[in-house]
């Protein structure tokens, strides 16, 4: 399950990325506005700010998260299974943001979606690439050591996201025009004594199959455990973490 108030620990953080993908995005006047992963709706009210005249839409597989969503005067919410959407034959403009990589076979999802989309519609996706980070390589070594493993399995994954070059091949072979680029953020946060803040941010995300797996006793180890490990790799330094994030996006105009 999401918890929307540990994901918004670090809101404005997770939030940059967002308006970095959406400024990319040359539609004047779309019909219809899809977020795909919209979480609990506070970016997807952003979308009908900048498009007025728009029917704007926001699905998640997270009820949880759409509970938390805006009221209904604005943007239109759902709960539903993002591998299952199709566009509408008037959706202009679909925005997904750090959801498709936890979509598995999302590549051919987006195949299928170019051709659906009609002439004219803008595709923007930013995806996190710090799969190979010290962050997510800790996690998978803890993981997959004893008395976790026989546990969790193929819960930790690899790397479940392409390349920039690879996603742009794919809107490029079908005729679209790309924009198509990667961004390192350093994210500087707080060392306030609430818990190493990079394990904060993981819990909110890349930990929340593995707290699902454990019972209390296995996670208090395990969280134990990879804190201290985290501790070494990403010191505190007057007052702050720093925390570098790897970020792949991709507009595309169709």
């Amino acid at each position: 399950m999401w918890d929307p108030t540990v994901y918004h620990r670090f809101g404005t953080e997770r939030s940059r990325p967002f308006f970095d993908l959406v400024s990319r995005i040359g539609a004047a006047q779309p019909r219809t506005v899809m977020d795909l992963g919209c979480g609990s709706g506070e970016l997807t009210a952003t979308l009908a700010d900048r498009w007025p005249g728009a029917r704007v839409r926001g699905l998640d597989s997270a009820a949880e998260m759409i509970a938390k969503a805006p009221p209904a005067a604005g943007p239109e919410f759902q709960v539903g299974d993002l591998a299952q959407w199709h566009p509408d034959p008037d959706t202009d403009v679909v925005v997904t943001n750090a959801a498709l990589q936890w979509v598995p076979g999302h590549q051919r999802l987006i195949d299928g979606w170019i051709k659906e989309l009609p002439a004219g519609a803008w595709f923007a996706m930013q995806v996190p690439g710090n799969f190979d980070a010290p962050s997510h390589r800790t996690l998978r070594e803890l993981a997959r050591g004893e008395p976790y493993a026989a546990i969790l399995g193929d819960l930790v994954r690899e790397a479940p996201v392409d390349d920039p070059a690879d996603y742009a091949a794919r809107f490029l072979t079908a005729g679209a025009s790309v924009d198509a680029w990667e961004t390192t953020y350093l994210h500087l946060l707080p060392a306030d004594g609430a818990g190493h803040p990079v394990l904060r941010w993981m819990e909110g995300t890349a930990l929340r199959p593995v707290r699902a797996a454990l019972d209390d006793t296995l996670w208090g180890s395990f969280r134990a455990a990879l804190g201290q490990r985290l501790e070494s790799v990403y010191p505190a330094r007057s007052g702050y973490v720093a925390f570098p994030f790897r970020r792949i996006f991709v507009v595309a105009h169709l």
